[in-house]
């Protein structure tokens, strides 16, 4: 299965699309397109105009799910944990998912690493900008000793700056900005406004009107 999934990301676009419609099940509009990337979650869709790019790795997924006009750009490692292992890791969260799901006009841009041992929800019109930022949903409970996971929520309209790491549990709220080499390890709740610092907080409101906010085409000039 190794040597047949190789060679399918090396396949030209059009025969790799079929097969992985045909033989893997994904729904992946004509429009879409991935690049040389090992992208094989449990369930793929991706709508139309999405876009995956080169040298990403995508593990142990059940679902990616990218909705229109989104993009993955490249150098990303994604990685999950199954949601049907027989593994006692995570036995304590039988619901638990390990999903990325990305709304429209969305993008991740390069060099990151995003966790997704339990749920990754990026909103519409979002940017996870410059390098090397880390999404981690997982960790170690040491109170327990067990390994727990909890789900990373990312707001409408929101930019996350180079190097940031958002940690499971941590929600950034709609029309937000979080400042490079940031630390979001909570949830907040307030709109508008600029988080940053490690661990974030609140640093001023931003104005409702500014172009980020209100553009219609997820693509930044």
């Amino acid at each position: 299965m190794v040597v047949l999934k190789l060679i399918i990301v090396l396949l030209p676009w059009r025969l790799k699309r079929f097969v992985l419609v045909q033989f893997f099940k994904y729904e992946i509009h004509p429009s879409a397109r991935i690049g040389l990337s090992w992208i094989y979650p449990k369930k793929l869709i991706m709508s139309s105009h999405s876009n995956i790019g080169h040298f990403n790795v995508a593990v142990n997924l059940g679902l990616i799910k990218i909705e229109q006009y989104s993009s993955i750009a490249r150098g990303n490692w994604i990685t999950g944990f199954p949601d049907d292992s027989n593994s006692q890791h995570f036995s304590h969260q039988p619901d638990r998912k390990s999903h990325l799901i990305m709304g429209q006009h969305s993008a991740i841009t390069k060099n990151h690493h995003i966790d997704c041992t339990n749920t990754i929800q990026i909103g519409n019109f979002v940017t996870i900008a410059g390098y090397a930022s880390q999404f981690l949903s997982h960790s170690i409970n040491i109170e327990l000793n067990i390994q727990d996971s909890q789900p990373i929520t990312i707001g409408d309209y929101c930019f996350l700056g180079t190097a940031s790491t958002v940690l499971g549990g941590a929600n950034l709220p709609s029309y937000s900005v979080l400042g490079a080499n940031s630390l979001l390890n909570k949830t907040f709740t307030t709109p508008y406004h600029l988080y940053g610092g490690n661990p974030a907080k609140e640093i001023k409101e931003l104005p409702k009107d500014l172009k980020y906010f209100t553009r219609e085409v997820g693509f930044v000039i």
